[in-house]
């Protein structure tokens, strides 16, 4: 499978996800951008197409950004999970794109949850 096949198919995941995932303003959709450096998290209100919450492993202490990928992918959705309660945000829907709910991304879920969102 070459680079093109690998975007396509990546691409088509990420669509077939969305066609079924839909953020109102009740409950925002909670979107994960994953890149082998950085992972980003959105809560994002697809009605009005405005971003309510937005953090990145950027946004975290420089402590808090020492140890494994995945611990540091918890420590994220903990973050996002504080944020979105300042935002009085409690329920959200997972959009993970087209990525597999395994490792960061789970980890990522997981966190959030923790820190009390609910989806």
């Amino acid at each position: 499978m070459n680079v093109k096949d690998k975007k396509k198919a990546f691409k088509m995941r990420t669509l077939r996800t969305r066609s079924k995932i839909f953020g109102t303003d009740s409950r925002p959709r909670l979107s994960v951008f994953r890149s082998n450096k950085y992972l980003y998290g959105h809560i994002i209100n697809d009605e009005s197409g405005k971003t309510l919450v937005a953090v990145s492993l950027k946004s975290l202490s420089a402590d808090e950004r020492k140890g494994a990928k995945t611990e540091i992918s918890r420590r994220l959705g903990l973050a996002i999970a504080n944020e979105a309660k300042n935002k009085k945000i409690t329920t959200v829907v997972f959009d993970r794109r087209g990525y597999a709910y395994h490792g960061r991304v789970q980890a990522f879920a997981d966190g959030a949850r923790e820190g009390g969102l609910q989806f």
